[in-house]
């Protein structure tokens, strides 16, 4: 029988593709570029959101935050100062939607997850088979078990921009070649060589993972995804601009991909999830909006990849963008309202302190003050030809009718999603917590099945039982979707997904 293919995830945090191997001179990624000469780079891939939470919630279920309730960034906390904001609540997803691991771990894959997973609802204990500072596929108890396993060096992450968190750069800001919507200062250059000496170390990390694969002797064996969440810095995080969406892809799958190999295919971060299950042999579940690329239930190519900006922490919008290989629109729901809402912990940036400087100042010209000025209702780029991002094409005549395409292409989706964006997010909130307060999932029943009892009797409460001959136990739980987890003579938590046969003494 053919081995399953191991699958490892190395993901980053707010990284654009900052990398020697997509072309960027400045940066020093020698691993990463070293990998990606035994994979394949993919050059249009872009994530469903500009910032965390959202797109995790995108990633491990496949479905479109805005489809299943998680597009309002951080729902789990509090803030003293916005007491009005129906917060703190863990999004309530539909109940026949499942992290995409479940599947795996149903087919015999042992999943671990290093560390982060901040996916807009508490991730159920099945999950993952590991999920802490420890996980690694080395913990599984056999070697020929299959495993995923992702890992998530966090060093990349916007708070890397604090210099008390990066306090030694290794890049010269001098040599740092700027956007052109951010001002040429010491403050900025300074901020910009920190994201780049923080990727650097990111790429030791991801070089010495690949290592421990290779010494384990799995990397024939082991398809290899490297990607970000979104991107980084002041109208590329939390934006829908391609500095806040365009992320790096590149995969190595021995045999399956041809090295040094280039791909301008559109992909969606949501496509990861059901493209590891293709991977596996798996069919992704028919609810997934997500597009397998790979393995066995691989799709063509998608037109369209689709991205939102609902409440950013403190402040609440609405944006949707649709976008292809070239073009891209942009639809803002609050048209007239100042770009840049109250978010205090963007505003700890030290280069939107230095923005924020100099538009007090009135010392700005007409690019940096993108961010500071009222939105239109609608925004059109050709981004082969403005990359940036900065020369609004909506009123053109000459691109009327890709304008038209694409606003179409934008309702439809968000009408097939049923984009919950149009009813308030306290709206939302009251329809899934009547009291305020979380459900809880019901307790468990055991139903034992042997001879003379063919699951007609059940076991509602703890205790210990004994039964004579062959012994199977079903799981029931009245908790619709409830995910099952249980241990046999108290070893690992399983997934249950068939009933249990207990041999004699279990």
């Amino acid at each position: 029988m053919k081995k399953k293919p191991n699958i490892l995830w190395i993901s980053f945090e707010d990284t654009n593709p900052f990398y020697g191997c997509y072309g960027d001179k400045i940066a020093r990624t020698p691993n990463i570029d070293r990998f990606a000469k035994e994979g394949c780079i993919y050059t249009n891939c872009f994530s469903t959101s500009g910032v965390c939470a959202p797109a995790r919630s995108a990633i491990i279920t496949g479905m479109y935050p805005s489809s299943i309730g998680t597009h309002h960034m951080r729902t789990t906390h509090k803030d003293e100062r916005t007491p009005q904001l129906p917060t703190p609540y863990s999004a309530l997803i539909p109940h026949y939607v499942k992290c995409f691991t479940e599947y795996l771990r149903a087919e015999g894959y042992y999943c671990t997850n290093n560390v982060k997973t901040d996916y807009q609802f508490e991730p159920p204990f099945t999950a993952w088979d590991e999920c802490s500072e420890n996980a690694h596929w080395r913990n599984r108890e056999s070697y020929d078990q299959p495993f995923f396993a992702v890992f998530n060096p966090m060093k990349t992450h916007e708070s890397g921009m604090w210099e008390e968190n990066c306090p030694k750069i290794t890049f010269d800001p001098k040599e740092i070649k700027l956007p052109p919507y951010f001002p040429d200062t010491e403050k900025v250059r300074i901020a910009m060589a920190r994201m780049y000496t923080n990727i650097e170390v990111n790429d030791r990390i991801f070089g010495e993972i690949l290592s421990q694969l290779k010494e384990d002797g799995l990397a024939e064996n082991t398809v290899v995804f490297h990607f970000s969440d979104h991107g980084p810095l002041p109208r590329g995080k939390r934006w829908l601009y391609d500095t806040g969406i365009h992320v790096p892809l590149i995969i190595r799958w021995p045999g399956h991909i041809k090295p040094a190999s280039v791909s301008r295919r559109l992909i969606s971060t949501i496509d990861l999830g059901p493209t590891v299950l293709s991977i596996a042999g798996i069919k992704p579940p028919c609810y997934m909006q997500g597009i397998p690329f790979l393995g066995k239930y691989a799709q063509r190519s998608r037109k369209y990849v689709f991205a939102s900006r609902d409440r950013i922490d403190e402040s609440y919008d609405m944006v949707r963008v649709v976008r292809d290989k070239r073009y891209k629109y942009i639809k803002n729901f609050y048209p007239g309202t100042f770009y840049h809402a109250w978010v205090d912990y963007l505003n700890k940036h030290p280069i939107m302190e230095e923005l924020w400087r100099l538009y007090v100042e009135n010392n700005m010209n007409e690019t940096q003050r993108l961010l500071f000025q009222k939105r239109p209702a609608e925004e059109f780029y050709d981004t082969e030809k403005d990359p940036w991002e900065i020369r609004n094409l909506i009123d053109y005549p000459i691109y009327k009718k890709h304008v038209e395409r694409m606003r179409k292409a934008l309702e439809d989706w968000m009408r097939n999603i049923n984009d919950m964006g149009h009813i308030s997010e306290e709206e939302m909130v009251r329809n899934w917590y009547a009291e305020k307060k979380q459900p809880e999932t019901a307790t468990p029943i055991f139903i034992p099945i042997n001879q003379g009892n063919f699951g007609v009797d059940a076991i509602c409460e703890g205790g210990t039982y004994s039964f004579k001959g062959s012994l199977i136990v079903q799981i029931y739980c009245a908790t619709q979707g409830a995910s099952i987890g249980y241990k046999i003579n108290n070893g690992r938590w399983q997934l249950y997904t068939n009933p249990i046969y207990l041999t004699k003494g279990k």
